[in-house]
């Protein structure tokens, strides 16, 4: 029997779709994962199941979508305007069997580093940590959705002891997961390394020879005399009514630039290592991020034109994310994949490539794509409907809404105005014609399959607030 593979799964936090090099990136410098990119597969069309954070997370680690999980927005988030909010689960159930978990019961060991998210804000909170859903090791994963304290020690993260002072947070993450993989090259257990990063979420913080450097390159290419920003409409969630939406519509931030290349520099050590301890061809990289840049609010860090908007919106700038999986032997280099795919499909591939026994009953929403990877086509996935379902707020500007995508064609549902929104995403990847007037039956359609879906998931529907004021 052949060794089960390595996986090491790298995720990011807010990193947008075209923040890489190969995925269209002018002003970020991102050669490791780019050459990543040319040793495997990219795909074009690989979704997050939420525009935000936690949600995306649980969908990953369980197969299922939020929506049926309840648990539907960022653990901590509230938010309300004309619809008040929809409660939702504040953690990870250990009810769940985690793919930690069912990896650990096939003979992995199982390692997580970095950001959870996916845990109380109480003294609850331990009980979901990574060590309670399979993980043998937990470095840096606790309920903090950002790094409160900075990215520079003191980090003040319960779960990481502090480093010199100064050191980098995605710097120092990266000589964990490092040492990892050092410590096991004479055991004969695969192991399954789940490398979450902090970065990119704010603060927006990095190494400041790094950020002159882009400085120094705005300048040259005339980017600082450019004015970034759209100002749009007022916030429509209470808490931020009296502040306007401000849409960044180029790349050109140093700081953001700075922290790109950070992330680039300790993804491509991660490799070296594994190249250097003979783990290279044994190994399944994948390199992903858990919705899209954000673009519109805390200082608009990045754009993810062409795409429409970013983290928090329900449109494709949203959800849409850069995914690379490398595998050798496995996934021919150089792959262009344009099949849909979605976060619910790492669950059921991943079981699929170790050779363990796939679980339905939990990764129900989910779909193994290895033959798509090991043959780069698989049928019906490309008109599989893959759903969204964020009944909330968004800090980012998004009203509460859902969304279907089938084929080529994608519908909108927002709630308040129960508004129906259609794009043709093959040929208006930008969503910028809504052409849900020509199509009714379309329509009509995707209407159907979205309403289906939610009574299936049982999807909370938010209802109208009494009481909302609107803006004088």
């Amino acid at each position: 029997m052949n060794k089960k593979p390595n996986i090491l799964f790298i995720l990011l936090d807010d990193y947008g779709w075209t923040d890489t090099g190969c995925y269209g990136s002018s002003f970020y410098e991102t050669p490791r994962i780019d050459a990543l990119a040319l040793e495997g597969a990219r795909f074009t069309d690989a979704y997050a199941s939420c525009p935000v954070c936690s949600p995306t997370r649980a969908s990953i680690l369980t197969g299922k979508y939020p929506a049926r999980l309840g648990l539907t927005q960022w653990i901590g988030g509230h938010s309300e305007g004309k619809l008040a909010d929809v409660p939702y689960i504040d953690h990870l159930s250990t009810d769940e069997i985690s793919l930690a978990k069912a990896l650990k019961q096939g003979g992995y060991k199982t390692w997580h580093v970095g950001k959870w998210h996916l845990s109380k804000h109480n003294e609850e909170r331990f009980d979901t940590y990574p060590d309670k859903h399979g993980f043998d090791v937990n470095i840096g994963g606790c309920h903090f959705g950002h790094p409160f304290n900075g990215y520079f020690s003191p980090y003040g993260i319960e779960t990481l002891e502090d480093g010199p002072e100064g050191e980098y947070l995605t710097d120092r993450l990266t000589d964990e997961a490092i040492k990892l993989i050092k410590g096991s090259k004479n055991d004969d257990k695969p192991w399954f390394m789940y490398l979450s990063h902090y970065a990119v979420h704010t603060p927006i913080e990095c190494h400041e020879e790094l950020v002159e450097k882009y400085r120094k390159k705005a300048r040259m290419l005339g980017l600082d005399k450019i004015n970034p920003f759209v100002e749009g409409d007022y916030f429509p969630c209470e808490h931020k009514k009296d502040e306007k939406i401000l849409r960044r519509t180029i790349q050109s931030n140093p700081i953001y630039a700075a922290m790109v290349e950070n992330l680039d520099t300790n993804i491509g050590r991660v490799l070296d290592c594994l190249k250097a301890e003979g783990l290279e061809n044994d190994t399944i990289v994948i390199f992903y991020s858990d919705n899209g840049g954000l673009a519109t609010a805390e200082g608009s860090p990045t754009t993810n034109k062409p795409l429409c908007e970013g983290k928090g919106w329900m449109y494709e700038g949203g959800t849409r994310e850069p995914l690379i999986i490398r595998w050798p032997g496995h996934i021919a280099p150089n792959t262009m994949i344009e099949t849909p795919v979605t976060s619910t499909d790492f669950y059921p591939t991943l079981l699929e490539a170790a050779g363990l026994p796939l679980m339905p009953e939990q990764h129900m929403d989910g779909v193994s794509i290895l033959p798509l990877l090991e043959h780069s086509t698989q049928d019906g996935l490309d008109d599989r409907p893959i759903f969204w379902h964020y009944p909330h707020y968004s800090n980012q500007g998004c009203t509460p809404g859902c969304s279907v995508r089938k084929g080529h064609w994608k519908l909108i549902e927002f709630f308040e105005d129960e508004k129906l929104e259609l794009y043709d995403i093959y040929n208006d990847v930008g969503e910028t014609k809504d052409v849900s007037a020509e199509h009714p039956d379309i329509v009509q359609e995707l209407k159907s399959l979205l309403d289906q879906w939610k009574i299936d998931v049982k999807a909370r529907i938010p209802e109208p607030n009494p009481n909302y004021k609107p803006r004088s």
